[in-house]
């Protein structure tokens, strides 16, 4: 019996580290968060009216290339004023915004960005089973 309590005390210590390792930090949320807003924000207003293209019509190659050189160029300049780069945005997202507890925890406490963050397109920021990038 004690050797069984020593095995679950240990399997018990192991599951917590290993939870709490992947925990995001309240900061990182915060950072993630507001990052997440604003690239939000900047996307709903880069593509309100469709720019242009003609009804039904599709950008060309080329001015698809354009636009993503463009979208990055300005995803970069966004994401450096929260101190984050456009591949860590891209490798640490999924991680943080699976900590849905600690989103939803940050959102309760801050009322403004709550209300930023529920205003987002959900099928383009990667929540509610999306297909989009996940911005």
């Amino acid at each position: 019996m004690n050797m069984w309590n020593r095995v679950l005390t240990i399997s018990l210590g192991v599951v917590l580290c290993v939870g709490v390792a992947h925990a995001a930090e309240p900061a990182e949320v915060a950072q993630f968060v507001k990052a997440r807003i604003e690239i939000g924000e900047m996307m709903t207003n880069y593509f309100k009216g469709g720019s242009g293209y003609g009804e039904g019509q599709r950008p060309s190659q080329e001015q698809m290339r354009q636009m993503g050189t463009d979208i990055n160029a300005k995803l970069t300049a966004l994401l450096a004023k929260h101190d984050l780069t456009l591949d860590d945005y891209r490798k640490r997202s999924p991680e943080v915004f699976a900590d849905d507890a600690a989103v939803k925890q940050y959102l309760s406490e801050h009322p403004d960005l709550k209300q930023r963050y529920e205003a987002l397109p959900l099928d383009r920021m990667g929540r509610g089973g999306s297909t989009g990038r996940g911005y």
